[in-house]
């Protein structure tokens, strides 16, 4: 058992020891809940990470579509694909 000290903007640091312990990187996405007076941490795998990220995209409107056919769908993927154009016509 380690002990840890709330510090400002209710910050905690999680010892080295426990972090190897769960192999917890920079990055990794944690579940957090409240089980009776306990707030209990749990490392989430690569797959709940990416998709934490995805329904993060979605939430500030990082999404293309709805699509009518896969046609559609393919050119709005070739679009958001291609560098930005600086606004420069040829000649």
């Amino acid at each position: 058992m380690a002990l840890v000290r709330v510090k400002d903007k209710f910050q905690i640091t999680l010892p080295a020891a426990l972090r190897e312990q769960v192999h917890l990187s920079v990055g990794d996405v944690v579940e957090i809940k409240v089980e009776g007076t306990k707030i209990v941490l749990t490392p989430q795998a690569l797959i709940e990470r990416e998709l934490a990220e995805a329904l993060e995209d979605i939430r500030k409107g990082r999404t293309l579509g709805p699509f009518k056919n896969s046609k559609e769908a393919v050119r709005a993927l070739r679009r958001a694909a291609k560098p930005p154009s600086h606004g420069t016509k040829k000649r």
